[in-house]
């Protein structure tokens, strides 16, 4: 039988020929995760990492979600840690949405939509939500969206700060910096003179 020819995507694999991140802030990815209150309600969390650390820079918690909170949020991010070069995500009506992809344009952040029905060309994003809804999402109950919203808040700082990442040697992401009470920078000497 013969097989069906592969668009220029595709290796002899099998495998997807996508955009490897290179340098922190080069590669951001972001997807929806949805999961319920105690008392049935949808509440649905907007997650985004940078592929290269494998830093989960936020993740909104909302009733509903809309491609203007995708925007606030990618805003908030983009002024706190610069945009990055390219965004990757899949083709839903949140991420192509027009004012969002004229927003991106013009301030410079190339687009990296994923094929419809090809979750695995978003597998960093991919691997953090199935560590979400492994870790916290399946053994908590959440009472109400505030108890949500903190606990899910909490599980992101330990993520990126004490949890052990085996892609990145069995270290964190973004490890907290402690210094000593007693440690003056050296150039703050005249200051504390």
């Amino acid at each position: 039988m013969k097989h069906p020819k592969r668009g220029r995507l595709w290796l002899n694999d099998g495998s997807c020929v996508r955009l490897r991140p290179a340098h922190k802030g080069h590669v951001w990815s972001y997807d929806f995760v949805q999961d319920r209150t105690h008392d049935g309600k949808v509440f649905r969390m907007l997650c985004v990492i940078d592929e290269f650390t494998r830093e989960c820079l936020a993740i909104r918690v909302e009733r509903k979600l809309n491609s203007r909170d995708v925007l606030d949020t990618l805003g908030e991010l983009f002024v706190a840690h610069g945009p990055p070069a390219h965004i990757r995500s899949d083709n839903g009506p949140e991420f192509i949405a027009t004012a969002l992809r004229e927003w991106l344009g013009r301030i410079g952040v190339k687009t990296l939509y994923i094929e419809p029905g090809s979750p695995w060309e978003n597998g960093y994003c991919e691997s953090f939500n199935s560590k979400l809804r492994d870790e916290l999402l399946a053994r908590e109950i959440f009472f109400d969206l505030r108890e949500a919203k903190a606990l899910i808040e909490t599980w992101r700082r330990h993520d990126n700060t004490a949890r052990p990442h085996s892609s990145l040697g069995y270290r964190p992401p973004a490890p907290q910096t402690i210094l000593p009470a007693a440690f003056i920078p050296p150039y703050c000497v005249e200051v504390a003179a």
